[in-house]
């Protein structure tokens, strides 16, 4: 069941990417009419900062691995680690493919055979699996865990003449900080800790077999910038997603050229067991906005927050709020309050989204950009 639940909150991704602007035809595309080879569209997009969607032939391109980082090597899944490695990997393809020049479509290259056998453990059988072979051990500390978790493919494309044609790639290794695994089937649960030396060491082995192997395919040009992110997934109970920390480009042939170290931390607010938070500015602003808004409706049933920080600044906040209310009337005014207090407590100058839900679903939606200095706000169900 909750894997059929991740893969139903990923398939409302693809639709709310394709949904992200009205969809049109773009000037650089071909016309759908009197061809049914070649033809495509693009999903139009709201600002500069989203890429536009690619639609070939009237459907939109999904990745057929995709959702192998969910079902392979039997990990603890954890929905926040898939949809930060997706949306931290385009945010890192941006700096190599601008979005007013490039459009996005969902990996096409790696099938699901070709990723299932990457992500495996090397063998006798499978000489193509980039996690070690299995040492037999079953100790802890002793046994070759599973490094490589998931392989996420990214494609940039561009125009070309009446059709597009591939720009730019971005992968991302998706690396355990802890692989968790089992001594004998449906047995006790262990795990192994794995150092942040050795998942950099790991990924930038892997990355360097990755590029290699997607050049010598034929379908992606020595010419043609692919960027590689190593990511660190979070534990599989956590609160919160995992993080970058390095990239590098090939932009010619196999050479990597240099890591680029990322600082970046997520962490759950209010924090709890008496840990000190990344950035107690953050910390106590929302402290004082959650007092504000709880005073003034305490029948709340909580208010969390996922922080982003990158190189020590705080750099995006999604916040939930848990509600009681049931009426129309009282949502609307809930909605209101919650956008006020927003504006006056909390960070400025960073995205900020805020969701207002309660057990029957999400009531209200409240954002604000990095460059905005109002709220946006819409409640459900009101006309």
């Amino acid at each position: 069941m909750k894997k059929f639940l991740t893969l139903t909150l990923l398939t409302g991704a693809v639709m709310l990417l394709a949904a992200c602007g009205k969809l049109n035809l773009d000037s650089n595309s071909s016309s759908t009419g009197g061809t049914k080879t070649g033809s495509y569209q693009t999903t139009g997009t709201v600002d500069n900062s989203m890429y536009q969607g690619v639609i070939k032939n009237g459907r939109y391109q999904t990745s057929s691995a995709r959702g192998l980082m969910l079902q392979q090597n039997n990990q603890g899944e954890n929905t926040f680690n898939i949809r930060s490695m997706e949306s931290g990997l385009q945010t890192l393809a941006k700096a190599q493919f601008p979005t007013d020049k490039y459009s996005f479509e969902e990996g096409q290259l790696l099938s699901t055979a070709t990723v299932k056998s990457w992500l495996a453990r090397k063998s006798k059988s499978n000489a193509e699996g980039l996690n070690p072979p299995s040492n037999g051990k079953t100790d802890p500390d002793t046994r070759n865990p599973i490094y490589l978790q998931q392989i996420l493919e990214q494609d940039f494309m561009l125009p070309d003449g009446n059709s597009m044609k591939l720009g730019g790639i971005a992968i991302a290794l998706g690396m355990n900080k802890v692989d968790y695994y089992t001594k004998t089937e449906y047995g006790a649960q262990y795990q192994t800790e794995i150092s942040n030396e050795t998942i950099k060491k790991q990924g930038e082995e892997m990355a360097a077999k990755v590029v290699s192997r997607l050049r010598s395919m034929g379908k992606v040009p020595n010419n043609i910038p692919i960027v590689v992110g190593i990511y660190k997934n979070a534990e599989q109970d956590s609160l919160v997603g995992g993080v970058y920390v390095e990239h590098a480009t090939s932009k010619s042939g196999t050479d990597l050229g240099s890591w680029k170290k990322l600082d970046q931390q997520n962490e759950v607010l209010p924090v709890v067991d008496n840990h000190k938070p990344i950035n107690t500015a953050v910390a106590n602003d929302f402290s004082n906005f959650t007092n504000q808004v709880k005073g003034f409706f305490p029948t709340l049933a909580g208010i969390t927050a996922q922080a982003h920080y990158e190189n020590g600044n705080l750099a995006g906040l999604n916040i939930t709020v848990n509600t009681q209310f049931y009426g129309l009337t009282e949502i609307q005014s809930f909605t209101q309050y919650i956008s006020t207090a927003a504006n006056k407590y909390l960070p400025s100058g960073v995205p900020i989204e805020i969701t207002i839900q309660s057990t029957q679903g999400t009531q209200a939606f409240i954002s604000r950009n990095s460059g905005d200095k109002g709220f946006y706000t819409h409640v459900f169900g009101s006309y």
